[in-house]
């Protein structure tokens, strides 16, 4: 065994101790952190399974621990805590990108910290281990790594999106939707820059936004008109 074999193998076993769980496949493993730039054996099947896997048991949970929460409030909890963004902090935490097989393409662009290829390799890791032993085992695990988050869970309020907020705020004073507009798009196609304006008909107060598209320029101007109204807490 070689010394990228050895630290590989180290970086595996850290990262099942992590998972409090120990795969008996290692082929099954290998398949779950090889990434498919590497090999054509690759995880992208076991991270579909993952997915399903993971959505399901975190809104088991939520629907236990919030009882009196409706729909609506618990699909933006579970949209918090499986978000591409989440699943890669808990990469980063059981420390999955020092295990993942990497073409030499995507070594080369350190894609072994990019957040969309650590949250994949979550979602495979879990879907390889309900393969080997089943949906109570995965189920462990991903209790596990929530237990932190499912204890700490945010105000469903809280994960409401700008535009949302600012509508309910103004319906909450029988007052005008927002109205927007697309004001001006720059740059080139690939990195195009977009400016949206936030009017309230009823005052015709108005505001700018702007982002790496028209939603993200509208949801800014949101927030940006919610803070102008002192509605943004």
């Amino acid at each position: 065994m070689g010394p990228s074999d050895t630290n590989r193998e180290q970086a595996r076993a850290a990262l099942e101790q992590h998972l409090d769980y120990a795969f008996r496949d290692r082929s099954l493993l290998n398949r779950a952190l090889t990434h498919r730039s590497a090999d054509t054996d690759h995880n992208e099947r076991l991270e579909f399974l993952g997915d399903g896997v993971l959505n399901f048991t975190i809104a088991a949970a939520l629907f236990e621990q919030c009882a009196d929460a409706p729909e609506g409030d618990l699909s933006r909890l579970r949209a918090s805590l499986v978000r591409e963004n989440t699943l890669a902090a808990i990469a980063g935490e059981i420390e999955l990108g020092a295990a993942i097989v990497l073409g030499p393409g995507e070594m080369r662009n350190g894609s072994r910290r990019r957040a969309s290829i650590l949250a994949d390799g979550v979602e495979a890791l879990l879907g390889a281990i309900y393969c080997e032993a089943g949906f109570a085992a995965v189920q462990k695990v991903i209790l596990h790594l929530y237990a932190k988050r499912l204890a700490n869970l945010p105000s469903a309020a809280s994960l409401k999106d700008a535009k949302t907020r600012l509508q309910e705020w103004l319906q909450a004073r029988a007052r005008s939707r927002p109205e927007y507009e697309l004001v001006e798009v720059s740059g080139a196609d690939h990195c195009q820059h977009f400016v949206s304006r936030c009017r309230l008909t009823d005052s015709g107060d108005s505001v700018d936004g702007e982002g790496g598209g028209r939603r993200k320029a509208e949801q800014d101007a949101a927030r940006r008109m919610l803070a102008q109204l002192g509605a943004d807490s």
